[in-house]
C-alpha cells in the first residue's frame, strides 16, 4: 500500500490525509447496524464506530478505520481544529465533539463529530500551550509550575478556531498566578468563562525553596 510521510511517521494512503494546509481529512462509511453488539463486532475488526450530527442534515452513524484513528490521535490539531470527514465520498466539515476511550487500554471506542458551517459560531475547547517554563522567574527561584487548566471553552466561527492558546510563564514569580485576563486571546475568539477571571496557572514554593530562603534572609537581617 502506498503511504504518505508526516513529520516523524508514515500514514497509509487513503486512511488519513494531511494536506498542504495542514487540514485533516478522515474517510468513513455510513453504517446501519447499531448497538453494543454491533460496536463490539466493529472493534474486533479494527474499526471504530462513530456518529456525525448537527447542521440541517440528519445524524449519520459511521465507521472509521482503526489504523487511521490511532495515527490521527497522535496529531494535536485533531482535537481542536476543523477537519474534513468524507462519508461514502461526501465531504463535510466537522470538529471532534467527543471521544470515548477504553478505560485501561486507551484506544478509541466511539467518536462523535459535529458538523460545522463557516457562517455559524461553534463552541468547543481550545488546548493551552505553556511556554517559557524553563525560563520562568519563579522556577529559577526554586518554585514549581502548577497547571490549573489545560484547555479553555471558546466560541468562534470555524475559520477563527485557534489550534491552541499560549500561556507565557516567563515573568511569573513564586506565589504568582496567571489569570484569564493575562492571556492574549486570538481575534474573533470568545472565552466562555461566565464572568470569572479563571486561574490558569501558578508558581508554588517547594519545600526548601524560595520561601524558606527568604525567611532565612529575613532572620539574618534582624
Amino acid at each position: 500500500m502506498n503511504s504518505l510521510t508526516l513529520p516523524g511517521r508514515k500514514v497509509a494512503a487513503g486512511l488519513l490525509e494531511i494536506i498542504m494546509s495542514e487540514a485533516i481529512v478522515l474517510n468513513a462509511t455510513a453504517r446501519k447496524d447499531i448497538g453494543k453488539g454491533a460496536s463490539r463486532r466493529l472493534r474486533r475488526a479494527d474499526l471504530v464506530p462513530g456518529i456525525i450530527y448537527g447542521g440541517e442534515a440528519e445524524p449519520v452513524q459511521i465507521t472509521l478505520e482503526g489504523k487511521a484513528i490511532r495515527k490521527v490521535l497522535e496529531v494535536e490539531a485533531f482535537y481542536s481544529q476543523v477537519l474534513t470527514l468524507t462519508v461514502d465520498g461526501t465531504r463535510q466539515q466537522a470538529i471532534l465533539k467527543d471521544l470515548q476511550r477504553h478505560p485501561a487500554k486507551e484506544f478509541a471506542m466511539h467518536m462523535d463529530f459535529l458538523r460545522v458551517d463557516a457562517d455559524h459560531e461553534i463552541t468547543t475547547n481550545a488546548p493551552l500551550h505553556f511556554i517559557n517554563e524553563e525560563e520562568c522567574v519563579g522556577v529559577k527561584a526554586g518554585g514549581a509550575i502548577v497547571h490549573n487548566r489545560v484547555d479553555l471553552e471558546i466560541k468562534c466561527l470555524p475559520g477563527d478556531l485557534p489550534e491552541f492558546i499560549e500561556v507565557d510563564m516567563a515573568k511569573v514569580e513564586v506565589g504568582g498566578h496567571v489569570h484569564l485576563s493575562d492571556l492574549t486571546i486570538p481575534a474573533g475568539v470568545e472565552v466562555i468563562a461566565h464572568g470569572q477571571d479563571l486561574d490558569i496557572a501558578s508558581v508554588q514554593a517547594t519545600r526548601g525553596g524560595s520561601d524558606e530562603e527568604a525567611s532565612a534572609e529575613e532572620a539574618g537581617e534582624e
